[in-house]
């Protein structure tokens, strides 16, 4: 199936590697420059510790969400826990509206005046630097795995990000994107702090760092919303699934089909299909359920539901 659950055997290896990397990087970073902030003074570093404490808390949340996902199925959850990674994935935004964007524009506000110049701008520059590199390795590994598996899909990067059914994925990516932006941002601000003396500067560089977060914040939130309740595969997964069902001995036609996620990269099929033959209905019931047990043989495919196709199963739900 050519889909982004071709890889859901390596998902909680690979995904909670990534979020350990960004944990460390964004810790180290956050320690950084909270002692920087404290040295310097600037609004934009304060801004940019929020940022990385926030980012850091975030992490955990990410990580939660992997082990939560990961569980098997059972009795009270018979198609598994995967959306569990959505629900935590989703607090994890709204941790860093709040306590990353929504503290840092309030602080660049109560900062906005003239003000006086930093007392060290060596250290806040520094310090800068040393989170751009760790930020940036963070940024490499998140980026590694989204263009592997955007390349494999067929699919541009960007639209891989936004789609994936891996919530953690995309907020490592979207948040050390951010994070890099971020930190030019108060590169800027300091900069121009520095030459004319203007704390206003440095001020806006926080209220433009928080801005940031904010709309990062509610890509993600809306994102993991629209997986919670329900979101349906697209087009190309669609059509490799028909296919897939259609190749299966005894199966004329698909009627109808649905593939809704219930976890990253799991599925849940639903479809209706014309069988030849005028089986009496036990057996006809024997041979969907003998076709539902060789869908499910596929990792990406939680449950299977199968039913005769009737005339009014004529296109697909999605």
């Amino acid at each position: 199936m050519a889909d982004d659950t071709a890889t859901s055997t390596a998902r909680p290896t690979g995904s909670a590697l990534t979020v350990v990397i960004a944990f460390a990087a964004n810790f180290a970073v956050a320690v950084a420059k909270t002692m920087a902030a404290a040295l310097t003074g600037s609004a934009s570093l304060v801004a940019e510790a929020a940022h990385s404490w926030a980012d850091t808390g975030n992490e955990v949340f990410l990580l939660v969400a992997e082990r939560k996902a990961a569980r098997a199925p059972d009795r009270d959850r018979p198609l598994g826990y995967g959306r569990e990674a959505y629900v935590w994935s989703l607090l994890a935004a709204i941790g860093l509206f709040v306590a990353g964007g929504v503290v840092s524009v309030y602080h660049g506000i109560q900062e906005f005046g003239p003000g006086e110049g930093s007392t060290s701008y060596t250290v806040g520059y520094l310090v800068l630097a040393v989170a751009f590199c760790l930020e940036g390795a963070s940024f490499v590994q998140a980026f590694r795995r989204t263009r592997t598996e955007a390349r494999a899909l067929g699919r541009d990067l960007l639209d891989h990000a936004l789609d994936t059914s891996d919530p953690t994925l995309r907020a490592v990516l979207a948040e050390d994107s951010a994070a890099l932006a971020g930190l030019v941002v108060a590169a800027a601000g300091m900069g121009l702090h520095q030459a004319t003396g203007d704390a206003r500067y440095d001020a806006a560089g926080s209220i433009l760092v928080g801005l940031l977060l904010c709309v990062v914040a509610l890509v993600l939130f809306d994102r993991n919303r629209r997986f919670l309740t329900g979101e349906v595969a697209d087009e190309r997964i669609h059509d490799a699934v028909r296919a897939r069902i259609e190749s299966l001995p005894g199966v004329d036609h698909v009627g109808y089909l649905r593939l809704e996620y219930v976890g990253p990269r799991q599925l849940l099929l639903v479809a209706s299909i014309d069988l030849p033959g005028d089986d009496t209905e036990s057996h006809v019931a024997v041979r969907l359920r003998e076709l539902e047990r060789r869908l499910e043989q596929a990792p990406q495919i939680v449950d299977a539901v199968l039913t005769p196709a009737v005339p009014t199963d004529t296109g697909d739900t999605r």
